[in-house]
């Protein structure tokens, strides 16, 4: 049996984030970050660090769409334990 494993980034829409923040704690492995700029609306937005797996969390609970949430899947190498 081998095991898939997931790499995923997202593309962020500043523009268009109103700052709520409930994208920072719903993202499990922690990489999303309030910038310290602010859009031209006036609000901070999220910005992304490392680490980013693809869970789509992020995405899920925003209320204005600003997420688009990209994965790539990843076989292990060859001879690899699984």
């Amino acid at each position: 049996m081998s095991t898939v494993k997931s790499k995923g980034t997202v593309t962020i829409a500043v523009e268009t984030c109103k700052g709520c923040e409930l994208c920072i704690p719903a993202c499990p492995p922690a990489v999303l970050t309030m910038s310290s700029t602010v859009n031209h609306l006036g609000y901070h937005y999220p910005e992304l660090a490392d680490g980013c797996t693809g869970c789509a969390a992020c995405l899920l609970i925003c209320p204005d769409f600003v997420f688009e949430v990209f994965r790539e899947a990843r076989s292990p190498a060859a001879g690899a334990a699984t």
